[in-house]
């Protein structure tokens, strides 16, 4: 989830400085930016943050959708949706590669439409999976718990590591993101594609190690 959450800040950081300003990871950002532009904000986009929301929670319907029936913790079903996410960011990828450039804008929306759906369903498998305190999309609510719960606040213990890990490997994607986009629009998305494979595989081993049940061990039990 870590691993997912710096992927998510490459994504944004591709979104945000090569796709006409618009996060297709951390809604938050595309809702303030939409709500500045119908206030008659100057030079923001009002098309590109829809686009995104409505791509987003259509993806986040789909995760849901098929993780319903699931207990939470990683499934089979886990990997198939990360896989799909790997799978449409590898096609992002090779064909912005191919391209080799920013696309006009018609092709940007269809970028902007395919890359906030995978991260929708990213959102929703992880939050699915339920590893407090890393939704892999926003930290905003990480941020309050790190300061909520420190000791400065009265606090007697968190877990410090995995909160601040979130924080600083966010903010480093979007670093290492925006670095990529001298190379190119594809290269951060192709980084966040090689990400995700290998989250899916290893989270797919670790889940036939420990046995986790899926919908047919669920029904059998019951």
């Amino acid at each position: 989830m870590l691993a997912l959450t710096f992927s998510t800040g490459v994504v944004d950081a591709v979104g945000y400085l090569g796709l006409d300003r618009v996060f297709t990871g951390n809604m938050t950002g595309n809702v303030v930016i939409l709500g500045m532009a119908l206030a008659g904000a100057d030079g923001l986009p009002v098309i590109g943050p829809v686009i995104a929301l409505l791509s987003f929670m259509l993806g986040a319907v789909i995760a849901g959708r098929v993780l319903r029936p699931i207990k939470e913790g990683w499934t089979h079903r886990s990997t198939t949706l990360l896989t799909v996410v790997a799978v449409i960011m590898v096609g992002l990828a090779i064909a912005l590669l191919v391209y080799g450039g920013t696309p006009p804008q018609p092709q940007e929306y269809i970028v902007t439409t395919f890359l906030a759906i995978a991260m929708g369903i990213q959102a929703g498998t992880a939050r699915h999976i339920g590893v407090k305190d890393v939704t892999t999309v926003v930290v905003t609510s990480t941020i309050t718990g790190f300061a909520a719960d420190s000791r400065l606040a009265g606090g007697k213990g968190q877990p410090w590591f995995r909160r601040a890990a979130a924080i600083i490997l966010i903010a480093a994607g979007a670093g290492v993101g925006a670095l990529l986009l001298r190379l190119g629009l594809g290269w951060g998305v192709s980084l966040s594609a090689l990400i995700t494979v290998i989250v899916a595989v290893l989270g797919h081993i670790g889940a036939k190690h420990s046995r986790v049940p899926d919908a047919t061990a669920v029904k059998t039990t019951n």
